[in-house]
């Protein structure tokens, strides 16, 4: 059956003149599924109910099952886990902000990347998630909450680049003026540096914030942290970054999480400052945060806002993140399978 949520306006509007139907229906089934959010052919009352049959019995609409919901007691943040028609499971992140909403939504069930400081990863990777499904965790959220979401980050579970085509489907679709219409501006991509897919979306005229999940600044110890550094070396990584400034214009962002005793020392900041030179960008510093897995502690006292300085006097653009959701498992680096691993333990 067809995933009708995954087509686009044209195609949609393509499908309808294939069913023999005037073009407006794909503008009123376009509105249904990516403003009203509709879940049923049966809301659709616009439509003929002939129409409505002949679509129930040909296609889908993705849905995403809210199975758990979890609220911080700290910041507002709500962690979701929505289950799919194939009993996958994802968790996404609402992230209440004065400056408009977030929502942190994962492309993946799981990951393959294997980042050792990262839950997401533990498990590995079970599929890729469709275009429709990652619309779907933003509109659940939006419709759940009852909020207008104003900004969505792929920074959930799973390497958005790692399943490329349906991301790039995603970001088209929810910058779609004929749906949620979130501007590209307002949509952030975190990569672990795929440089083939990085140098390929520099290609394209998306006007989205790439952020590299950095995590090192020298080779030797990315490789220790980040098994994709073996596969594609920070001499091919930072190459592909500032091309990709260069064709898009668009300034990068490097995450850094800092690690005690691994990559938070003053040497790490200078050699961070050589690495970036002259590039246009601006470095997240994140506190890490604990997963029960791995022993790794976040850099504790002042270290974190001495090396904040550090960057600083090399001109080098710098913030120290607000971490949101820690104390309900749904800050950077601790979404995972929690649904699944509590069943079946």
């Amino acid at each position: 059956m067809i995933d009708i949520k995954s087509y686009d306006y044209e195609e949609l509007k393509a499908y309808f003149a294939a069913l023999g139907e005037p073009a407006f229906r794909a503008t009123q089934v376009y509105d249904w599924l990516h403003c009203k959010h509709a879940t049923d052919f049966g809301q659709m009352t616009n439509l003929s109910k002939s129409l409505r049959e002949k679509l129930a019995a040909d296609c889908t609409i993705a849905k995403a099952e809210p199975v758990q919901i979890l609220s911080s007691a700290l910041d507002g943040t709500k962690k979701f886990l929505f289950r799919f028609a194939d009993g996958n499971v994802i968790e996404s992140v609402f992230l209440p902000y004065k400056h408009g909403n977030s929502v942190c939504i994962s492309t993946q069930v799981g990951c393959r990347m294997g980042c050792r400081f990262c839950a997401s990863t533990l498990d590995g990777m079970t599929r890729n998630l469709t275009a429709a499904e990652m619309l779907e965790e933003v509109y659940r959220i939006s419709a759940l909450t009852g909020e207008r979401i104003s900004n969505v980050v792929l920074m959930g579970a799973g390497e958005p680049l790692d399943n490329f085509d349906e991301v790039t489907r995603f970001l088209r679709m929810i910058s779609d003026e004929h749906g949620a219409h979130i501007s590209q501006r307002n949509l952030t991509l975190s990569t672990c540096g795929l440089v083939p897919e990085i140098r390929r979306l520099s290609e394209s005229d998306y006007q989205i914030t790439l952020a590299i999940s950095l995590h090192a600044p020298t080779q030797e110890k990315r490789e220790t942290l980040m098994p994709i550094a073996r596969r594609y070396p920070l001499t091919e990584l930072i190459p592909a970054c500032r091309d990709y400034f260069a064709k898009t214009g668009r300034r990068l962002t490097f995450e850094y999480s800092l690690i005690d005793g691994v990559n938070d020392t003053d040497e790490d900041a200078e050699n961070l400052c050589r690495l970036l030179k002259n590039l246009p960008c601006h470095v997240n510093l994140i506190a890490l945060n604990p997963i029960k897995e791995r022993n790794f502690c976040e850099s504790g006292g002042l270290r974190p806002i001495k090396f904040k300085n550090l960057l600083e006097k090399n001109r080098i653009n710098v913030t120290i993140r607000r971490e949101m959701g820690r104390d309900i498992n749904g800050a950077c680096g601790q979404l995972r399978k929690s649904y699944v691993d509590s069943e079946s333990s």
